[in-house]
């Protein structure tokens, strides 16, 4: 593909016939898609070719960098905390269903002496997104210029913010991904990841890749490539990273939806909480203070001794939110009941979400308001024994004639059974 200029079309035509894209192409496009010279059409068309003849790592890796380069890249290697260098280190999830773990887990790294500057991202598909979730606080705002995040990063410990000026050409496509079904594109995905967490200015970071049906990609093998790529485009960012593959079969917890999840984030923060999210929370705190060389406090002391609960409240208010007001629920609710006894089988991840979307907790076009009480409550989680007309599940909306479609897309997806499903471990595997 050597050209001395380029359009879109013959880009567009290129990938589609199956082509390799040069690094010029790549440049080119983002960057003029950036500044609104190649349309949303136009891209949207780009990323279908992508998704069904995917790019090499070559190519994936070209992608990351000119989005990278499309915006600003912050740097933090200057700050200090009591005249020491200031350890930066981020946690990245590839996107599951009822996962809230950065909520509690940045405020435990926190507290065990780290620095989180978290850029955070909204829903995608059938994923929930840590903005949209922390939104739902009345008065929180992830809006922070680069000397409030650094702020914070010196006094509390942690940032939560979107990412603004990083990445702006990922800012654009992540919400014309969401729209055109071209999500579950390794690829897309990797580069999307990286693209934020390069140009945040993190020194390390942990990726947390979601494996099973509520995942992005559905396969181990994929799975296993896409945290290989990740690790690989953050060393050649200067970025130490490892992932940890982990299971997303199931729900994380037991609610799922935005203001659901913060509501268990601080019952977990509180010392409670289901034990699969205290599990994760407490394994990826571990491997941010590990690779980030921070030699602090016992991540599990931090959630017993409250002293994680006293940076979320820190972060929340230096954000503008106040947790004194009550968390939205849905205006209107339904209840799913047994039918008989029995124990509660394995609930799909994936069934989950799509009920949660249909509820109105995720978007179906760029810019939508998503509902903060919308969601659902699992009321028996997998293994525990269930009486007949007892409550399984508990949905929440604000728009009652979602209740039909949201019914039905988790019909499927439970069931109760004579004996405990098998036990799944959480943690799959380690990738560096």
């Amino acid at each position: 593909m050597a050209r001395m200029s380029w359009d879109a079309p013959t880009i567009i035509a290129a990938k589609r016939d199956g082509g390799r894209l040069s690094d010029a192409a790549i440049d080119w496009v983002i960057n003029a898609y950036t500044d609104g010279r190649v349309a949303d059409e136009q891209m949207a068309a780009l990323l279908m070719a992508v998704f069904l003849r995917g790019m090499d790592y070559g190519e994936t890796a070209r992608w990351t960098a000119a989005m990278v380069a499309s915006g600003e890249r912050m740097d933090f290697t200057d700050l200090r905390r009591d005249g020491n260098p200031l350890r930066t280190v981020d946690k990245h999830s590839t996107g599951g269903v009822g996962d809230k773990i950065t909520l509690p887990l940045v405020s435990v790294v926190a507290a065990c002496g780290g620095a989180v500057p978290q850029a955070s991202g909204r829903g995608l598909g059938h994923t929930g997104g840590t903005l949209d979730k922390l939104e739902s606080i009345a008065g929180f705002t992830a809006d922070l210029t680069s000397e409030q995040v650094r702020h914070q990063l010196c006094e509390i410990g942690a940032a939560i913010f979107a990412a603004g000026r990083l990445a702006p050409a990922d800012a654009k496509l992540y919400p014309l991904r969401d729209i055109t079904a071209t999500v579950e594109s390794l690829p897309l995905i990797a580069s999307s990841v990286m693209s934020k967490k390069i140009a945040e200015g993190a020194g390390a970071l942990v990726l947390d890749v979601k494996v099973g049906s509520g995942a992005l990609l559905k396969s181990e093998s994929q799975c296993r490539e896409l945290a290989q790529t990740m690790v690989a485009l953050g060393a050649a960012h200067g970025v130490t990273a490892c992932a940890v593959l982990t299971d997303m079969n199931s729900p994380l917890g037991a609610a799922a939806g935005n203001a659901l999840e913060v509501a268990e984030a601080l019952e977990v923060l509180a010392g409670g909480g289901p034990p699969d999210v205290v599990e994760l929370t407490l394994r990826l705190a571990g491997e941010m203070l590990e690779i980030g060389g921070i030699d602090g406090r016992d991540p599990a002391q931090t959630l017993r001794d409250g002293t994680a609960m006293d940076r979320f409240r820190a972060l929340i208010a230096a954000q503008g939110g106040d947790l004194s007001v009550p968390l939205p629920v849905g205006k209107y609710s339904e209840t799913v009941t047994a039918g008989r006894g029995g124990t509660m089988g394995d609930i799909d991840a994936m069934a989950v979400g799509r009920t949660v979307w249909r509820l109105g907790a995720g978007r179906s076009c760029p810019g939508e308001t998503v509902q903060a009480g919308a969601g659902i409550r699992i009321d028996r989680r997998p293994g525990e024994p269930v009486a007949a007309g007892e409550p399984l599940f508990t949905l929440y909306t604000d728009t009652p004639e979602r209740f039909e479609s949201a019914m039905a897309e988790l019909a499927a997806g439970w069931s109760l059974v004579d004996a405990p499903p098998v036990r799944r471990p959480l943690i799959i595997d380690r990738i560096t």
